[in-house]
């Protein structure tokens, strides 16, 4: 049954009438009838009293009428709510990110939520992760996305997913051949790698350190993307979050292997200063993030934030 159904089933008994109900419905006296018989020989009870005029309900068709009418006031009260909800959503929530998770899923989130909200509109920036905390902490912004959240005494910071890493390299390099490999097989390798003041940089510092690999760091830059390039003409090998170099991989541009280590992960999170007042758009923004599908771990990962 339909809605529209139920509306016709609710007319017949407020107006005695199924003429009149089909005429209120925009449907033929001929199609309101056979509606009826359909029904009654769905429910196995007859609706009407066919036998009178004007038409008269039967015990089952009372019944039956009263749960439409039911049914059919209860959906208009939705629809209304609806509305109001879709009215609250207009506006436009400001999302500041680090490069290496805006330039590569949030244009796909934004054209997905304004699909389902379309009075909402995302606008995004994407800058340092020092400027995205100083966004948030000025208020230019209502949402971040961050690399190591950290809370502070004025942002707070919501776990949202782990990356995995891996080793990057051009397809030509001599590790390119192996289908994994330990820390140690990147002993005495060029590196391309982050700027020291970043913190995955004294991340993998730490993680190499751990683990007695000394390594040869040529190149340093401030964003996975001058990385890459640097890799796509030879320069070394990297290790960098799996997600922000699949196409590159697919495409045959660059490699990526696994690291057989204890779960190299790289952790993301939203930030938002700790006195902000959302609006809906931006309360349902955040919720919307955190329903997305998160990467799942490899086996035997044990979800060490590298």
């Amino acid at each position: 049954m339909s809605i529209s159904q139920f509306k016709v089933v609710r007319d017949i008994a407020q107006t005695n009438s199924v003429s009149r109900a089909a005429e209120l419905n925009g449907i033929s006296q001929s199609a309101a009838s056979q509606l009826l018989r359909q029904l009654e020989k769905q429910l196995g009870v007859d609706l009407i009293d066919r036998s009178t005029r004007p038409v008269k309900l039967t015990s089952a068709g009372k019944l039956y009428s009263e749960a439409c009418r039911d049914i059919v006031r209860r959906y208009g009260e939705m629809e209304s709510q609806l509305e109001a909800l879709r009215k609250e959503l207009a506006g436009t929530v400001r999302v500041v990110s680090i490069y290496s998770i805006g330039l590569y899923e949030m244009a796909r989130i934004k054209e997905k939520f304004e699909a389902l909200h379309s009075d909402a509109n995302v606008h995004l920036d994407y800058m340092r992760p020092e400027k995205v905390y100083d966004a948030i902490a000025n208020d230019q912004a209502d949402l971040g996305l961050v690399s190591y959240p950290s809370s502070t005494k004025d942002i707070q910071a919501i776990p949202w997913r782990l990356e995995n890493m891996v080793l990057v390299c051009h397809p030509s390099h001599e590790l390119a051949k192996k289908r994994s490999l330990a820390p140690k097989d990147m002993e005495g390798q060029e590196f391309v790698s982050f700027d020291p003041d970043l913190l995955i940089r004294k991340a993998l510092d730490r993680f190499f350190r751990d683990h007695g690999v000394h390594r040869r760091v040529v190149l340093e830059f401030d964003n996975i993307q001058m990385i890459k390039e640097a890799l796509m003409i030879g320069s070394g090998i990297s290790v960098l979050p799996e997600r922000t170099v699949r196409h590159e991989a697919i495409e045959g541009r660059l490699v990526r292997l696994p690291i057989r280590a204890e779960g190299l992960v790289r952790p993301v999170g939203i930030i938002h200063r700790r006195t902000k007042k959302f609006s809906p758009a931006a309360t349902r923004f955040l919720q919307f993030l955190q329903e997305q599908p998160q990467q799942p771990q490899p086996h035997g990962s044990a979800g060490v934030a590298l």
